[in-house]
């Protein structure tokens, strides 16, 4: 009978843990889907059928993470997302 020889190798990997931010859109009683449309594709950069789905979920779900991204870019994001009157927040 042979002999069977088991080789193991011990491979380390060295990962690193990249922090993710969300940008959270709440849903309000006071924009319309067009302005809420609009703002995402202007400050989220998303197309308009993202958008449009975005505002769908916000509307029935009642938020929707719109933006994954750094903190550093997320921030002026918010940012014009507020000052279009929309409610938004990092988390």
């Amino acid at each position: 009978m042979g002999t069977k020889e088991k080789i193991s190798e011990e491979v380390l990997l060295k990962e690193e843990v990249l922090a993710q931010n969300e940008i959270v859109l709440f849903n309000d009683d006071v924009n319309t889907f067009d302005h809420v449309i609009e703002t995402l594709i202007y400050a989220c950069e998303h197309t308009a059928e993202q958008a449009e789905q975005c505002a769908l979920l916000v509307h029935y779900k009642g938020k929707c993470t719109v933006k994954t991204g750094f903190f550093d870019d997320l921030k002026p994001r918010c940012t014009l997302l507020l000052e279009a009157g929309l409610s938004a927040e990092i988390v």
